[in-house]
């Protein structure tokens, strides 16, 4: 699983009549690859909680979106999973069927929500959508949790 993580004063997400936007928090573009699962979701949406990445006081990076009592935008994005290792135009073979990613993708917003208790707002999996974003900083990190494989596949 892919997260490119941003730190924003403000984003937002149209998808034809689907709308959602946040004030201060993350602008989170999350892949789904083959092989994760539920831990991996899991992972993902606890990281992103406890990312020290809004400033302190003292003007450095060490609070969480928790912390700072802000919101997640969750927009899915199967084109992280690109390999651009040969030729010119990427494949997509990485990327988890859309079944499986439209799932772990909920997955990862529920969790924000109930277990992290965050207000998350989302795109519309699988749509053609339109993103807007204040980077705060700026600040971008890339989180990724490779799937865990079990002994004898």
């Amino acid at each position: 699983m892919i997260a490119v993580v941003q730190r924003v004063t403000r984003a937002s997400v149209v998808a034809g009549e689907h709308r959602a936007a946040i004030g201060a928090g993350l602008c989170v573009l999350l892949g789904v690859e083959v092989g994760d699962g539920e831990g991996e979701a899991e992972w993902v949406a606890a990281k992103l909680a406890r990312l020290r990445i809004f400033r302190d006081d003292e003007d450095r990076m060490n609070r969480s979106v928790q912390d700072i009592d802000g919101s997640v935008l969750l927009v899915s994005q199967f084109t992280l999973a690109g390999d651009c290792s040969r030729g010119n135009r990427p494949s997509f073979v990485g990327a988890a069927e859309p079944e499986i990613g439209e799932r772990l993708y909920e997955r990862v917003a529920e969790h924000l929500r109930t277990t992290h208790g965050l207000p998350v707002g989302t795109g519309l999996f699988g749509a053609m959508m339109q993103v807007e974003l204040v980077n705060d900083g700026p600040v971008t990190i890339i989180v990724q949790r490779e799937a865990r494989r079990h002994v004898g596949t």
